[in-house]
């Protein structure tokens, strides 16, 4: 296999990180169109028909493959993998959990299971349970991760030398620097996340893609967010919360998120967001973001 793309299906091998809300189908169908893998988030999904629903819009704006990203800790994860394979997807990335159940539900069904993991161990335990790949994902990353992370340059190639299936790097690339330093180490591919927030395309507000571009390679941080951490850009919410002591949960993360995203409230709630911020300077094409690190 020359890279990830050949088990995916798509012209590059570079893979958009799901990131909630922004996560939405026009987001994803711009990906997949300037030759990436799209992938629809899942993990605040309570009503299948709506998911349905997106990845029918999804294809009503591209004819190029796409696929989902499943928490496994969602209720809804088998539900949500059902629904991949009922709609012909490709390939599903799980995260946040152990991928044993979702790997065992797809077996035979013709979708494709990549794994994000954020150590060796975890990678291995990925590769037993029958994922096609994993997403060696760095504490570099923007959003939710574990603790006791790791950062891409060391576990890139450290999960590389531990198993048999490709991997996929993620944390810190923005740019075609990144791109090539992941496929030096090993990976057969990426996942980008924070680079596609700041773009033309994405539905969030111009308010919160600034805050992005502004943002210097200092100006992240992790705060306990969930079961986890996750990686946010240091605002006045944050800043708070620090001071207080509290982090933020899955319940108020949803209920905050649209006003963050949509409507460009930085006070309302946090902003993911890996360190690679501080290499983004411009809003820009999703094609051109796609284009530029491949060539």
């Amino acid at each position: 296999m020359k890279d990830i793309s050949e088990l995916i299906g798509c012209r590059y091998p570079v893979i958009q990180g799901a990131m909630g809300i922004i996560s939405n189908p026009e987001m994803v169908a711009a990906v997949s169109e300037a030759g990436g893998y799209g992938l629809l988030a899942t993990g605040f999904i309570q009503d299948l028909e709506v998911l349905k629903q997106g990845i029918e819009r999804v294809r009503a704006l591209t004819d190029q493959p796409f696929g989902l990203n499943i928490p496994a800790w969602t209720p809804l994860s088998l539900g949500i993998a059902g629904m991949a394979a009922d709609m012909g997807l490709p390939a599903v990335t799980t995260s946040a959990g152990p991928p044993e159940a979702i790997c065992a539900f797809l077996k035979d069904k013709g979708v494709k299971v990549l794994g994000v993991v954020a150590s060796v161990a975890n990678a291995l335990k990925a590769e037993a349970a029958g994922v096609d790949a994993v997403i060696a994902e760095g504490t570099e990353s923007g959003g939710l991760q574990g603790p006791n992370g790791v950062s891409t340059l060391v576990l890139v190639p450290a999960v590389v030398d531990a198993v048999r299936v490709p991997v996929v790097a993620a944390g810190g690339i923005a740019d075609s620097r990144g791109y090539r330093a992941a496929l030096a180490l090993g990976a057969m591919g990426v996942q980008v996340g924070t680079r596609f927030m700041a773009s033309t395309e994405c539905v969030a507000h111009a308010r919160t893609k600034e805050a992005i571009v502004r943002a210097a390679e200092n100006q992240t941080l992790l705060i306990p967010m969930g079961r986890g951490l996750a990686r946010v850009i240091r605002t006045p919410f944050v800043d708070q919360r620090i001071e207080s002591g509290e982090g933020v949960s899955m319940e108020e993360l949803r209920a905050r998120q649209a006003r963050v995203y949509c409507e460009g409230d930085l006070e309302a709630g946090p902003v993911g967001a890996g360190q690679v911020a501080g290499l983004i300077r411009e809003v820009r094409s999703v094609r051109d973001i796609v284009e530029d690190m491949v060539r």
